[in-house]
């Protein structure tokens, strides 16, 4: 029998099931990614809004998962063969942002008196881009085929093959302020046999899985091989002292690289879109808005200032590796924004100690406010760029020529909302005027009742009648005002049953006047 506990878990994962579909979807209205939408679900769901998740282990369960299935499918999409063509700029990108974000992170805790874990690990989260955001914005902008695509992707594709050293080298730390000679050899090892395995896989013609012929096209076992085979390689990965990350990655790159990868893609999706739901969730339930809100403007300094070194430093790396400058700076642009394994790098470091809670919150805070402004500031970037062609100097006319048409719309639709707000007005004033008694006391309402003797019109119900006239013409040319004209619908507009009613005499002036 079930009990009431049960009912409540079921009941929880139902509301994170509902309200994750539907921020997905009002992302997806606005062209924005659904991970935008389930992080928002979280902000929604969790402590700093309606708390009504309360069993946050389950969640959090269900995201590790979500992170090992987060870099078996990233293994699994890359393309080593197509990474062939732009890997010299892209490994090049990569290791220089890497060495550079390093660097920066370096004399800024040297004035702070941060520890040495703390530093690197602040400097591969500022190193790392998005790939699902920036993605999303090569096929907004139509660029994903082009040269600035390839180039971009290839940087991305770099990006993601150094997430996996980059979690190994911030859990060798193990608490301690310096990394261990035993977990350094550990590291190296580990990287000199991805090195060979990408080397391997890139030179020769997909392998075939020794389960392929066994499994075949069973829609019921494809889905459990591909999970077995990325939990089994996280799970010795972990045995061998390794990150389980690090052994999903390495699985996922072997099937993506394999007969096998179009058909595995596809039938291990919905499981992948599920977890990795979870674990986008996860983060949002983690957002701490008062501290966001105490802390607003040391964030959205973090967030301009990421923002604007990253992209002077994608811009000039790219410019300087030999791209034109028009193409750097939009590859510069797209990759200006951290990426989603800085959760995975941040929740590392709280886990060993590198990281304070305090500053966790804060790098959980910037990159999603970095992830959601992804968007607006490569039109901004991009229409700076027009702007900076030009020739024009003015900031004055700089600002007006990059966001002077929407600063008018919204000048124009809050004068609208003015005055349709004061017609509304009017209208319900009319209307409360003619339902009000006018005055108080016994001479006054002697006066009233000799005044409706007099004039029926001025009666209580005759003033409501009026009243509710006078608000109904207010309603009717609000709405003439937001349907279309005539000149749209003339049908319509021709046909209207409800005129405007001509005002009569006692709603212009009363004898009271």
């Amino acid at each position: 029998m079930e009990s009431a506990s049960d009912h409540a878990q079921l009941t929880g994962l139902a509301i994170v099931a509902l309200a994750a579909l539907i921020c997905g979807m009002v992302m997806r209205r606005f062209n924005q990614p659904a991970v935008a939408g389930y992080i928002l679900a979280g902000v929604i769901l969790g402590p700093s809004s309606l708390s009504l998740v309360d069993d946050r282990e389950t969640i959090r369960q269900l995201a590790e998962l979500g992170v090992l299935m987060l870099l078996f499918l990233i293994g699994m999409e890359l393309s080593l063969r197509g990474f062939r063509a732009v890997w010299k700029i892209a490994l090049a990108t990569t290791a220089l942002q890497i060495a550079v974000a390093l660097l920066a992170m370096l004399g800024l805790g040297r004035l702070l008196g941060w520890p040495m874990a703390q530093v690197i690990l602040l400097g591969f989260v500022v190193a790392i881009s998005s790939t699902a955001v920036a993605i999303k914005m090569l096929q907004d902008i139509g660029e994903l085929r082009t040269r600035i695509g390839q180039v971009t992707v290839g940087v991305l594709i770099a990006q993601d093959l150094a997430v996996v050293p980059m979690m190994l080298i911030v859990g060798s730390f193990g608490g301690g302020r310096t990394i261990g000679f035993g977990a350094l050899v550990q590291v190296v090892l580990s990287l000199v046999f991805l090195v060979l395995l990408i080397i391997y896989l890139s030179q020769r013609q997909k392998i075939r899985l020794p389960f392929a012929r066994l499994v075949g096209k069973s829609v019921d076992l494809t889905p459990l091989a591909g999970l077995a085979f990325c939990f089994g390689a996280a799970a010795l990965s972990g045995l061998l002292g390794l990150s389980a990350a690090y052994g999903a990655f390495l699985a996922g790159l072997v099937i993506g690289n394999s007969t096998s990868r179009r058909i595995m893609i596809h039938h291990t999706a919905p499981i992948q879109s599920v977890l990795m739901m979870a674990f986008f969730l996860s983060i949002g339930l983690l957002i701490d808005l008062r501290f966001i809100w105490d802390n607003i403007w040391t964030v959205l300094a973090v967030v301009v200032f990421i923002t604007v070194f990253k992209t002077a430093l994608n811009v000039g790396l790219l410019g300087l590796l030999g791209e034109s400058w028009p193409s750097a700076f939009l590859s510069g642009v797209l990759l200006a924004q951290i990426g989603e394994f800085s959760f995975i790098l941040a929740a590392l470091g709280v886990g060993i100690g590198s990281v304070t809670p305090e500053n966790y919150r804060l790098i959980v805070a910037v990159t999603v406010l970095s992830l959601v402004i992804s968007p607006f500031w490569l039109e901004t970037a991009r229409r700076l760029h027009r702007v900076a062609l030009m020739g024009v100097t003015s900031p004055r006319e700089t600002l007006r020529l990059t966001y002077g048409r929407e600063a008018s719309a919204l000048v124009r639709s809050t004068r609208r909302a003015e005055g349709r707000v004061t017609e509304l007005a009017a209208g319900a004033g009319r209307w409360l005027s003619g339902i009000l008694p006018l005055s108080r006391g016994k001479a006054d309402r002697a006066e009233r009742e000799d005044r409706t003797a007099r004039d029926p019109s001025a009666s209580p119900g005759a003033r409501m009648k009026i009243g509710m006239t006078g608000a109904r013409a207010g309603a009717a040319r609000w709405l003439a005002q937001v349907l279309p004209r005539a000149g749209d619908r003339p049908e319509e507009t021709r046909d209207d049953p409800t005129p405007e009613p001509e005002p009569s005499a006692p709603s212009r002036g009363s004898p009271a006047e």
